[in-house]
């Protein structure tokens, strides 16, 4: 019995699509989702190979949303090859340098600086042909911490009243974002997703979940990250200059510092509620436990948050008394 068919199978593809040429295969990583990463190497090229299973992955909205960021100049992998039937690729190669591997106190001015560039290239690229961030959407990645996180990780009990807190919470959250301006959002804009490489901005990966949606997503993504973490003063400085930045290029207009402010802090609580509930998942549906680190770091932003806003203050006090991480 084959261990793994589908590997087989991709490299049949890449024999089909390549030529029988001789290469190498070494697997580069996996992620947390279906997809599976691998450096192809022979005399002629240099690829990452791509097995992403059709039924499990958004494949066609992969190639979609390439070719949108490609079209504004970002630094995307190209695709040389593809097969969205059998969910294979043969993409560049933008190296093995995740800006989360090389982050530091002295370069994290110049990296961010080039991150949040490419960040305001992609809330100006069209958006039209990309799903909405609609409310449904929004509070469906809410519950996840209801059930994966509080429910069925800590096995905590709520009570009726604390259901209806958590339900009014994410519903005010949800609020927030839809009435954000409502640009390209890559969904998933942090330095695990974000590659060193040569040149003014980061490789860009892993954005085939782009959506329309609130302006201050990918900001709070990038700045709060769930894995790793700068002082506060560090990430307002960054995100009233990338509140700058946007003004001057005309994305948004009219809107004051302490209203962007708010839109950010509130949308990092929505993200982060989300992000834990699903570090809870792969734990407990996946068993991939390596997330559970992450979710002490990505809980202390949304308590460093809910506690100064009359929309979070109550999810503050159930996450004190339920919560003990």
């Amino acid at each position: 019995m084959n261990p793994d068919p589908r590997l087989t199978q991709l490299h049949e593809w890449i024999k089909e699509t390549l030529g029988n040429i001789k290469y190498s295969l070494t697997a580069v990583s996996g992620d947390a989702s279906f997809r599976r990463y691998f450096r192809l190497a022979s005399k002629d090229y240099l690829y990452i190979a791509v097995d992403s299973p059709p039924k499990k992955e958004k494949n066609e909205e992969f190639v979609n949303v390439t070719h949108l960021l490609e079209a504004e100049g970002l630094p995307v992998p190209h695709i040389h090859y593809s097969s969205l039937d059998f969910g294979f690729f043969l993409l560049s190669d933008l190296g093995d340098e995740l800006l989360l591997n090389i982050l530091n106190e002295n370069n994290v001015d110049e990296l961010y600086i080039k991150a949040l560039n490419a960040l305001s290239i992609i809330q100006q690229t069209p958006a039209t042909s990309l799903p909405l961030y609609d409310e449904q959407l929004l509070l469906q990645e809410m519950e996840l911490f209801r059930e994966w996180f509080l429910t069925k990780y800590l096995s905590q009990q709520l009570t009726n009243n604390e259901n209806q807190i958590l339900s009014d919470t994410f519903k005010n959250l949800a609020n927030n974002a839809l009435q954000q301006p409502q640009v390209f959002v890559h969904r998933d804009f942090h330095s695990r997703n974000l590659m060193h490489i040569k040149g003014k901005y980061p490789g860009i990966i892993d954005h085939q979940d782009a959506v329309l949606g609130p302006i201050t997503y990918d900001l709070v993504s990038l700045l709060r990250d769930c894995y790793i973490k700068w002082p506060n003063e560090k990430v307002i400085e960054f995100a009233l200059s990338f509140y700058k930045k946007i003004i001057d290029c005309g994305t948004i207009e009219n809107i004051e510092e302490k209203t962007f402010i708010k839109w950010f802090d509130l949308m990092g609580i929505q993200r982060h509620l989300k992000a834990i509930g699903i570090f809870s998942r792969l734990n407990i549906r996946d068993n991939k436990p390596n997330y559970l680190q992450d979710i002490p770091r990505t809980l202390s932003y949304i308590k460093s948050v809910t506690k100064n806003y009359p929309e979070t203050n109550k999810l503050s006090e159930i996450i004190n008394n339920k919560v003990n991480i």
